[in-house]
């Protein structure tokens, strides 16, 4: 492993066994291990002998990047591990740009996004012929957001899947474009041992989730994918 390197690693969407095998070997071989303690499987990081295990959760970009730094030029072996695959949402170009200006070169190592985790959980296709091919991965706005297109975005033969929404289901369902009846799932938690699954159309959604305890940690997925046997899907070509 090349000295004054960090690697920023994909952790998966919870399952420890789903990270790729890559990441597994990097993290057995780590020496600092770097972690958002509120998204990442305590258990993954278990998982790993390194010495150093530092949890990033409220920690600012230049905190992070100054330890993940100082542990690269001590010649230790330097995993960010982050959550599901990190290049979605995962912060990571403004932490390379300080790390290759630092002189530290960067590897990374993708990861299963929580997104496939929910699909499997649902036991769908976020594509499916004949129904949706083509799929949206969006967030709404809010705090860190100014504006989203979310209403634009949202039409009957498209899979949306939202992330950072679950504090405003509501908001999101009035805003979609979708008709009412669409079929709808949030996942809370894919593939950790605490998962559920609530089911039902987009005008209902936010109530099943809000009466399931549902507040936060969950993905929304919309579409006629959610309800495969009830979508009218056609055989693949590729099966023909």
């Amino acid at each position: 492993m090349n000295m004054k390197k960090v690697y920023f690693v994909g952790a998966g969407p919870g399952d420890p066994g789903l990270i790729t095998v890559k990441g597994m070997r990097l993290l057995k071989k780590a020496d600092l291990v770097v972690y958002t303690g509120s998204l990442v499987n305590p258990a993954l990081v278990e998982l790993s002998p390194a010495p150093m295990k530092m949890d990033s959760h409220g920690m600012r970009l230049e905190e992070i990047v100054r330890l993940l730094v100082k542990g690269a030029e001590e010649g230790k072996r330097v995993i960010r591990l982050h959550s599901g695959d990190p290049s979605l949402w995962g912060a990571i170009v403004e932490q390379i740009s300080q790390l290759v200006e630092a002189g530290i070169e960067v590897e990374i190592v993708p990861g299963v996004s929580s997104m496939f985790g929910a699909a499997a959980a649902l036991r769908t296709q976020l594509t499916l012929a004949g129904v949706s091919d083509t799929l949206i991965v969006t967030r709404p706005a809010g705090k860190t957001l100014e504006s989203d297109r979310i209403r634009d975005l949202s039409s009957p033969d498209t899979t949306m899947v939202i992330f950072l929404g679950t504090d405003r289901l509501e908001e999101i369902a009035g805003r979609c474009s979708y008709p009412p009846d669409t079929p709808a799932a949030v996942v809370y938690h894919a593939t950790w041992p605490d998962q559920k699954i609530v089911r039902g159309t987009l005008a209902e959604i936010p109530r099943l989730a809000r009466e399931a305890g549902i507040t936060r940690s969950a993905l929304l997925i919309i579409g006629s994918v959610v309800e495969p046997d009830r979508s009218g899907f056609r055989r693949s070509v590729l099966y023909s």
